[in-house]
């Protein structure tokens, strides 16, 4: 299916699930309730429009990485494509020697094999692809984890005064130091020696594919519920307050509270935008599981207007109240006391770290017949500005 006709799909199931959640309401309007039946429809065609979503998005994701499949302006180097040469044949053969020889790349006792520029670009763009929360935080890339962000707490003091009068003291704002919380990540694909020694597997595009969806998965739960210990800090791990900006304590983030316990309620979405600063409003967007996008489908505003709608000139989950939504399952589904949506300028609240370089281990005994594979990285994450995300909690 392409992506204009998957598109049509959609629009006719959403067509056909707001007239079912007309009968729905109407429904519950007349008699207090909705049939079973009606209410069996509608779920059943919002499901519908979910799968068809996710069509759209991997059929452009498989556009995407078809359009770059073919390498990196990089191999033009003749070291770089040296290395790359060897270590196709480290990951068939277990050939270290011509590894070694081909670049400086480290060793073994250090943790593994630095992977080739064009492999790391390819797990890179595995993790964006499936990792929601890298497709819309700040990405940076570290040589080492010996980083520190200082922010301030507060506004420069300031105040108006006459060409010659003298300035009185102004409050100096202070300023916080920030540093990442990191991790190492780690995969172990395995593959028989058979399989690789079939020269027509691209062994690279292989593990770059079982690798990146690896990675993405882990890092981005960590990137939203982390703890920091061992593993980033995610933004719904920091404290949670319903102070407004200017009153609650620095590096806790404002919640919104729904008002109805495991419901979303039309009016507190519109409260969520608001209670953003407008300097943070533009770039921003909501950020959900399917099944609160599935809930939020069904809602409308005073006027009866659906607050979502399907606009996939803003990408495959549409908009709601004007902004994109990424949908991220990894965020917690409808329920007392979740905290199932944000909204936010995530590129301003959040940064992910990256340490330079993927490293990689040939270990051919430890689950035999197979090769393993053992494939890690480093890398972090923090709040970087409280003000710039809010949560919205669904609680009475």
């Amino acid at each position: 299916m392409n992506v204009q006709n998957a598109v049509e799909q959609v629009q006719k199931a959403v067509a056909e699930m707001r007239a079912e959640n007309d009968r729905r309401l109407a429904e519950f309007e007349k008699k207090g309730h909705a049939s079973a039946e009606t209410e069996q429809k509608v779920e059943r065609l919002n499901a519908r429009i979910s799968e068809l979503q996710a069509q759209v998005d991997e059929t452009q994701k498989q556009s995407q990485r078809r359009a770059t499949a073919g390498g990196s302006a990089t191999e033009l180097d003749p070291r770089k494509a040296a290395h790359r040469e060897a270590f196709q044949a480290f990951v068939r053969t277990g050939d270290v020697a011509s590894l070694k020889a081909s670049i400086s790349v480290g060793d073994d006792t250090k943790g593994g094999y630095a992977v080739p520029e064009t492999l790391d670009t390819m797990i890179e763009k595995y993790e964006r692809d499936n990792a929601p929360m890298r497709g819309v935080c700040n990405v940076m890339t570290l040589s080492n984890e010996n980083y520190t962000k200082l922010v301030s707490q507060g506004t420069a003091g300031s105040g108006w005064v006459g060409e010659t009068e003298s300035r009185t003291e102004t409050g100096t704002p202070t300023l916080a130091e920030l540093k990442p919380y990191f991790g190492e990540i780690y995969a172990k694909p395995k593959a028989t020696q058979r399989s690789l020694d079939d020269l027509a597997i691209n062994v690279e595009a292989w593990l770059s594919e079982e690798v990146g969806l690896e990675f993405a998965q882990k890092e981005n739960d960590a990137y939203l519920m982390g703890n920091g210990v061992k593993k980033p800090k995610g933004i719904l791990a920091y404290t949670l307050s319903t102070d407004v900006d200017g009153t609650r304590a620095f590096g806790s983030i404002q919640k919104i509270v729904s008002g109805s316990a495991g419901a979303f309620v039309a009016d507190k979405l519109i409260d969520v935008v608001h209670s953003l600063h407008r300097n943070y409003r533009q770039g921003a967007q909501f950020m959900l599981s399917n099944l609160s996008l599935a809930a939020i489908r069904k809602l409308k505003d005073g006027q009866n207007n659906y607050l979502w709608q399907p606009d996939y000139s803003q990408g495959p989950s549409g908009t709601l109240l004007g902004y994109t939504v990424a949908e991220n399952d990894a965020m917690p589904d409808p329920a007392a006391d979740a905290n199932a949506l944000l909204f936010g300028n995530f590129q301003c609240a959040y940064t992910i770290y990256d340490v330079r370089g993927v490293r990689i281990l040939r270990d051919e005994y430890s689950a035999k017949p197979y090769i393993e594979f053992y494939t890690t990285k480093r890398v972090g994450g923090m709040l970087v500005q409280d003000r710039a995300v809010k949560v919205l909690t669904l609680s009475a």
